[in-house]
């Protein structure tokens, strides 16, 4: 699908891409569905860059991030343009989306400038999109500045051939256990972590429970003798 539509948000215009259309509450098909819903046909759609002026801090918060990242680049680091794909303004909340390259110089960059200082990650959560090819895995990071009070997105995207990206653990250590579960329950590797194991799933657990490719069969379970199915194997009300 490469469908554009033109949305607003929060004040500010944006393009969106439709990448899929879904069919039914969730997407399901041959369920014996009686919500009421199997008919429903809803789009699937990524946020594209919105356009200044972003409103309030963030203006300022960019023009800094701009000037910092140029500024050190000197031919040696990347510049902004290099390390920021785009940044979505949504309900005053602002992400920037970052080549994963490149993602620890500006993480970096947020935490110790001054009149940045976003101190605080609160961890990374993963994100799955099936039709987004070749990019179809995304790591989120939701950042506070305790200092100026203020929030704060980071997102990477990566294919799911190749899903690697650079550890945050030397910048943000609170991050050991959060890169751990988006490993264990997304397959997202953060190269430079020092002990990338599972922590939720066994160790020879196969697949990655929180993917949409995941099937959803699961495992049969015994509770007092009685044998309770699969959820795909449970009786449909039809």
């Amino acid at each position: 699908m490469t469908d554009l539509e033109r949305t607003e948000s929060g004040g500010n215009d944006r393009t969106d891409e439709v990448i899929a259309l879904r069919r039914g509450m969730f997407g399901v098909r041959g369920s014996g569905d009686t919500s009421g819903y199997g008919r429903l046909v809803s789009r699937v759609s990524l946020p594209g860059s919105t356009e200044r002026p972003y409103g309030g801090y963030l203006d300022e918060l960019v023009d800094t991030l701009e000037s910092v990242l140029d500024e050190r680049s000197g031919g040696v680091d990347a510049g902004y343009a290099d390390a920021v794909e785009k940044i979505v303004v949504h309900r005053r909340q602002m992400t920037v989306f970052v080549r994963r390259e490149h993602l620890p110089l500006v993480a970096r960059t947020l935490r110790d400038h001054p009149s940045l200082r976003f101190e605080l990650c609160l961890g990374v959560g993963g994100v799955h999109y099936p039709q987004e090819t070749g990019r179809e895995l995304h790591a989120v990071y939701p950042l506070v500045s305790i200092t100026h009070n203020r929030r704060l997105r980071l997102e990477v995207a990566i294919p799911d051939s190749d899903p690697h990206v650079p550890s945050l653990y030397r910048i943000y250590p609170t991050n050991d256990w959060h890169e751990r579960e988006a490993y264990d329950f997304f397959g997202i590797v953060f190269d430079g972590h020092p002990a990338l194991t599972r922590i939720e799933m066994p160790d020879d657990w196969r697949g990655h429970p929180q993917r949409k490719d995941y099937p959803l069969g699961g495992i049969p379970v015994e509770y007092k003798g009685a044998r309770i199915p699969p959820p795909d194997e449970r009786r449909a009300y039809t």
